[in-house]
């Protein structure tokens, strides 16, 4: 039987300052000639390399390591650490040479080893990663609530930024343990409160679990008398019983990019968030007042993750954000008919969503998206002595 031919082989290692392998991995680098992985790789492997061996270093230049790569016709090792498919460089390789034979010998992520060396029951941890990455996964993991939450670091996202990001929005119900150059001669795992990991600088090897210590309370409604309202304009808030009947209408279970535009106190985009976390939230405003106010109602909340762009939305080149697969119209400055369209060029299959007191308001939105071939939708709701509010929802007919 013919031997599968392997383009890579994907070598985990550990911190240990004697690499641990097996007699297959051991076999298997004295027949190679071709090594790769980053400059500490090299440091901890290359006593047990062939003498006339080459190395590829992986440097962060993705194009022209593959570059590299496609001109080597024998199989490649590449040392990774620990497993290489969990936020590792095999994903990498998947994703740039999706037709590549790869074999892994897979260690401990770390992670993983910092629940077995605190004995912690990791049955139902939530990975994520900051690491070279946005905040968005821990954002999520958190609003969601998640009791164990493992996180890989890196060397802005420190121990000390993630305890202090997680103080600001209000996540004062976990502790966390560090554990430092896992494996290493310089192994260290402390548990913290929060407070104290801020003041603390830690070895730049390091990941961190995140223990929930008491529950955290995440309404479906929250209070309008508990936002911090525009200064002698508390009104110019959605009602929260319009607030869920918007975030309902705007459907967003399976949506990506969510914009709110005339966002005020940021009450829809903040709703929307504690309910959908996963969602990336771009809130527009353009009362420079409502910065602030949009910032400390999401801190208030513990709603991180949302986007805050103080400007006139028209002034805007909106080709520098994420395109919206769904937009709430909660302010248009009598400009409706224009950022209707303005929307429709950016994705002509965007759902859009406003409330409308005014019967203008209707009329432009029903007209104009009816000729771009959307479909409306109108609820219409009153509060105690408030105007009538029409919910309008658009939605685009594939036919």
């Amino acid at each position: 039987m013919k031997q599968e031919h392997i383009d890579f082989y994907l070598i985990g290692i550990g911190n240990h300052p004697t690499p641990q392998w097996s007699e297959e991995v051991l076999s298997l680098i004295k027949t190679s000639t071709v090594f790769s992985g980053g400059k500490r790789h090299y440091e901890l492997v290359k006593s047990y390399l062939p003498k006339n061996h080459r190395w590829i270093e992986i440097s962060g230049k993705m194009n022209a390591l593959i570059q590299q790569y496609k001109a080597v016709e024998v199989s490649i090792v590449v040392f990774a650490s620990g497993d290489p498919f969990f936020y590792g460089f095999g994903n990498t390789l998947q994703r740039l040479l999706p037709n590549a034979q790869l074999k892994a010998f897979p260690y401990f992520n770390s992670i993983q080893l910092l629940c077995h060396k605190t004995q912690t029951n990791y049955n139902h941890l939530t990975s994520v990663s900051v690491h070279g990455r946005d905040w968005s996964a821990l954002d999520e993991a958190l609003i969601n609530r998640k009791e164990l939450i493992g996180v890989l670091t890196d060397y802005k996202k420190t121990p000390a930024v993630i305890a202090k990001r997680m103080l600001q929005y209000g996540f004062d119900n976990y502790s966390i343990t560090v554990g430092e150059a896992l494996d290493g001669a310089a192994e260290h795992i402390e548990q913290l409160d929060l407070a104290t990991c801020v003041t603390k600088t830690h070895h730049k090897l390091n990941c961190v679990l995140l223990k929930q210590i008491a529950p955290k309370e995440k309404p479906f409604g929250i209070p309008d008398a508990a936002f911090i309202p525009l200064e002698n304009r508390a009104n110019m808030i959605t009602k929260m019983p319009i607030r869920l009947s918007t975030i309902s209408a705007l459907a967003l279970q399976h949506k990506s990019v969510f914009w709110d535009i005339g966002s005020c106190t940021g009450s829809v985009a903040i709703e929307a968030k504690q309910q959908f976390p996963h969602l990336k939230i771009i809130a527009f405003e353009k009362r420079i007042e409502c910065n602030d106010i949009i910032q400390q109602n999401t801190e208030r909340f513990s709603t991180p993750g949302i986007d805050i762009i103080i400007d006139d939305f028209f002034d805007l080149n909106l080709q520098n954000y994420p395109t919206p697969d769904v937009v709430f119209i909660g302010g248009h400055g009598g400009r409706l008919k224009e950022l209707i369209h303005t929307i429709y060029q950016l994705n002509s299959k965007v759902r859009l969503v406003t409330n409308a007191v005014r019967a203008t308001s209707s009329t432009i939105f029903i007209e104009e998206l009816t000729a771009l071939n959307y479909t409306i939708s109108t609820h219409t709701i009153q509060l105690n002595q408030h105007n009538t509010i029409s919910i309008h929802t658009a939605e685009k007919n594939d036919k």
